[in-house]
């Protein structure tokens, strides 16, 4: 039986569901490894976990508003342990111990990444020398997207050893119970309301469609933030063009209703290396309106098929919202294809991505154990 060790940062909601999914496979023996039970600014409520799992002693910076791990303790989980093959899922300090050990105890790592192209395209030159180093030696890659597997080949990976484990949702919780249902929300908005997410962008697109239509819309806030009091007073003087209300933070159990009572999902990121909440509204059959700076655009979300790709350019997204308002044909047909769309991104596809890496890699690891190498 494989042993592997996953170090991830904390338990993701989207992610523990794969790894019960793993531990379940009766050639892998899994242990989970998190920096950290909780990061400052989850509120995320979490699924069962049914997989073997270690808490490391919680050691986090904030650096320029990312989270930053520093977990020596993992050096003796993984020493307890004693995994043939190693997954991490970033180059915090942590991940780095974790490599270390691998080389220390001539083990296999497997380096995995949401990011893409797009996102890592201003790294320092001590982070770009740190994923070289590390990607000259490890055995298996695992990209989350396309967007993924493109950064992979930047560094020269072999494309052999390159695997792919999709983000996913439960689709079937979010599929449509009753399709004649009436819709109560002409928009809904959901994730974080941060500047960063853009949901004040969103008012203007669901306002500008309110106002050409010559009718009251409405709009529907899930999620909080410290936008959210701005955007609450704001919505007070527009009220009679646009009802809005927020529904702050919703369970998972919540989600797939609330998605189900929208007639589309507006998506107006500054950056996103994917975007979960676009799997959420894709398995509830909403077109989507994204902006191309989300990692889902030209995989989950394709322009013209189940929605638009535009830039934050207001009238350009209230435009395509427009036409979808506007012919009801078109506003299902591409919530049809959303749902066909999304139908490969499964946590029993992501689970056979990781599974299949960690294979892998041990194999590599013993293909090379008598063999120098490069430096």
């Amino acid at each position: 039986m494989l042993k592997l060790a996953i170090v991830v940062n904390e338990p993701p909601p989207y992610r523990i569901p794969v790894f019960n999914l793993i531990a379940r496979n009766p050639e892998i023996s899994l242990q989970v490894i998190f920096c950290c039970r909780r990061e400052p600014n989850r509120l995320w409520d979490l699924p069962p976990v049914a997989f073997d799992h270690v808490f490391l002693r919680e050691r986090i910076r904030t650096v320029q508003g990312r989270y930053i791990h520093n977990n020596p303790d993992v050096l003796l989980a993984l020493s307890r342990f004693r995994p043939d093959v190693v997954l991490g899922n970033g180059f915090n300090p942590t991940h780095l111990y974790a490599f270390a050990w691998t080389r220390l105890m001539r083990r296999a790592y497997i380096a995995m990444t949401d990011g893409t192209l797009q996102s890592e395209k201003s790294l320092s030159a001590l982070h770009v020398y740190l994923r070289r180093y590390v990607y000259q030696r490890a055995g298996a890659f695992i990209a989350a997207s396309q967007g993924g597997l493109a950064l992979y080949r930047s560094y020269h990976v072999p494309a052999a050893r390159c695997f792919r484990s999709c983000l996913a949702v439960d689709n079937t919780r979010f599929q449509h119970h009753d399709a004649s249902a009436e819709k109560t929300w002409d928009f809904i908005v959901s994730g974080r309301l941060e500047s960063g997410k853009q949901p004040e962008f969103a008012m203007d697109v669901a306002l500008q469609c309110a106002q050409r239509l010559g009718r009251r819309l409405t709009l529907l806030y899930v999620g909080s933030g410290s936008e959210e009091d701005a955007l609450r007073r704001r919505a007070k003087t527009i009220d009679h063009h646009l009802s809005v209300h927020f529904h702050g933070f919703a369970s998972q159990a919540e989600l797939p209703d609330l998605y189900r009572s929208a007639k589309i999902f507006l998506f107006p990121t500054r950056a996103d290396v994917w975007g979960v909440v676009a799997n959420e509204a894709c398995a509830a059959g909403l077109p989507v309106i994204v902006s191309p700076h989300a990692g889902v655009v030209g995989e989950l979300v394709v322009d013209e098929h189940n929605g638009y790709v535009r830039p934050l350019d207001s009238q350009a997204w209230t435009d395509c919202a427009l036409k979808l308002l506007e012919n009801s044909d078109r506003l299902e047909a591409m919530g049809e294809r959303s749902l066909l769309l999304v139908k490969p991104y499964s946590f029993e596809s992501a689970a056979e991505g990781i599974i299949d890496a960690a294979k892998a890699a041990h194999d590599f690891s013993v293909d090379y154990a008598s063999v120098s190498r490069p430096v």
